[in-house]
């Protein structure tokens, strides 16, 4: 029995599921079939993601040059975030599942492991990165604060486009 999420005015009974199925953008017929698209809309996607955070951390590099105003060590959340990147993509599903990876050193094991260790990464460079926005430009209410938001929000649209790459594509297509 599926639980029933709401109704709409024709009692018509949506499931999570589908709850976007019905959703018309415009008045055209067409009928686009998006589960083929799928994977490329989740790369270009996720790419978008990744490059605005490296565009953002560069923006504030170039505006604040000066060692006082942005210290240059605080490059480092997005270099270890960009290593998580390609840390948690570099595994499928199937090799963590055990699907499709069974030879090699240390064989599901070892996949999962380093998941986790990629996984660890990221979480931990978006947590320094706010340790650096509020440890290092709120809190001392210094006149810039943009560095500690670039620093953020680079690590963050770092994170979040490493999980649309990760999850937003299927592997069904790729057979």
């Amino acid at each position: 029995e599926t639980t029933v999420l709401f109704a709409d005015d024709k009692n018509t009974e949506r499931k999570m599921s589908g709850l976007l199925d019905g959703i018309r953008c415009g008045d055209c017929d067409c009928n686009v079939d998006w589960g083929e698209k799928r994977n490329t809309i989740a790369s270009v996607a996720a790419g978008v993601l990744f490059f605005t955070g490296w565009w953002i951390i560069i923006d504030a590099a170039i505006m604040y040059p000066k060692e006082e105003q942005f210290h240059h060590a605080y490059h480092t959340c997005g270099v270890i975030a960009t290593i998580a990147f390609l840390m948690i993509n570099a595994v499928s599903n199937g090799q963590v599942r055990g699907d499709s990876y069974s030879e090699g050193c240390m064989g599901q094991t070892g996949a999962r492991v380093w998941l986790f260790i990629g996984f660890m990464l990221a979480f931990g460079s978006l947590i320094a990165s706010m340790w650096i926005l509020f440890g290092g430009f709120v809190v001392p209410a210094r006149d810039a604060v943009y560095p500690g938001i670039a620093v953020f929000f680079q690590n963050a649209f770092i994170f979040f486009g490493g999980l649309v790459f990760k999850f937003g594509r299927t592997e069904d297509l790729w057979q």
